[in-house]
């Protein structure tokens, strides 16, 4: 069956074709199915039977709120969906002063391995398809209603290993006949993929590139981000600077802070010299402690040290504000727990 949500208006234009219906249907289709409708039936002004054809052989992708979780102290939501085939999934709503941010899914689990992250610990099952990657927005917006602003695609998995879906979503998701999200406003989050940053930077979208670095030194970020072994750091600094020249745009570098392994003076000074030359943002994250790994964050004095450090050498930085803590809310946090809530059982759809 076609996954008809992640066609675009000429792939929809052909598609008809076999139905011998007119090309305008193309895009009240698209309009309709980038809404997050979930049934053919809801599109009231396409015919009947044209529906009905497309019912037989075209799907239409959902991310089912299978839990959902309001935090106490902020107003952050982290949802848990499930898929067609029973996996799961997790998104994040953040209200900012700006507008509505939703943190997105982009792999079923993640292959990367990174020691301080949890959404690895089981692995990565499959990639998601750009339909289910819009589906956590649409769904997300019908729950809460209102329009998400910004995208940041920092949840579950590594969006440039699933080069092709991302690329699709990237381009979906900012047409005008669709959710219309500027792509100014889409964060794209990289372990450090450098083939898929080269490609990446051949389209020359106005997206901002997250790179998470978490450490400057080979021998460090190899003990906790084993990607590092076959794109090290150098290789790493090079692709960046590539894409920054094509792109012009400004690149944020993700810096997870673990008492005593990364947030030494050295580690400040050394920070510094590696990102010289590219336009850049440091955005530090204290560490979310994850049960099976024994990193500790920094308590807050020794995090603004190292934050004035960086500031010191000329640095831009920010610290990251932690959001939903009461919700489990980072990255792979809820699915570990239900992973382990209901392993071996057959989790009945409630």
């Amino acid at each position: 069956m076609y996954d008809i949500v992640s066609m675009n208006v000429f792939e929809l234009t052909r598609l008809l074709v076999d139905y011998s219906q007119p090309s305008y249907r193309a895009k009240q289709l698209f309009k309709w199915l980038q809404s997050g409708i979930k049934t053919f039936d809801e599109m009231s002004n396409i015919p009947i039977s044209l529906r009905n054809s497309l019912e037989k052989d075209c799907y239409i992708a959902r991310a089912d709120i299978f839990k959902c979780y309001r935090s106490q102290i902020d107003e952050t939501v982290k949802y848990l969906f499930r898929l067609y085939d029973g996996e799961f999934i997790e998104s994040v709503l953040m209200k900012y002063q700006h507008g509505y941010t939703v943190c997105i899914s982009t792999q079923v689990g993640c292959n990367m391995g990174c020691k301080f992250c949890a959404s690895g610990l089981y692995g990565k099952t499959r990639d998601l398809t750009a339909s289910e990657m819009l589906a956590q927005i649409t769904a997300i917006q019908a729950d809460n209603n209102i329009r998400v602003s910004n995208i940041v695609m920092m949840g579950m998995g590594e969006p440039l290993e699933n080069y092709d879906n991302t690329e699709r979503f990237l381009k979906l998701v900012s047409d005008e006949d669709g959710l219309n999200i500027g792509l100014r406003h889409i964060s794209l989050s990289t372990c450090g993929f450098v083939s898929g940053i080269e490609k990446l930077s051949l389209l020359n979208l106005p997206i901002t590139l997250s790179v998470s670095l978490h450490a400057p030194f080979d021998d460090i970020r190899n003990s906790i981000m084993p990607i590092n072994k076959k794109w090290n750091i150098k290789t790493l600094m090079d692709a960046c600077q590539k894409y920054q020249k094509i792109t012009t745009r400004r690149i944020s570098f993700e810096y997870a802070l673990i008492s005593g392994v990364n947030d030494t003076r050295e580690c400040a000074k050394e920070l510094a010299r590696i990102t010289k030359g590219i336009m850049c943002h440091i955005n530090l994250i204290p560490a979310n402690p994850v049960s099976e790994n024994s990193f500790v964050k920094p308590d807050k004095n020794k995090i603004n040290k190292f934050k004035d450090l960086l500031i010191s050498y000329g640095l831009t930085v920010t610290v990251r504000r932690t959001l939903g803590a009461d919700i489990d809310a980072s990255c792979g946090q809820l699915r570990k727990r239900i992973r382990k809530e209901t392993d071996g059982a057959n989790i009945q759809q409630s």
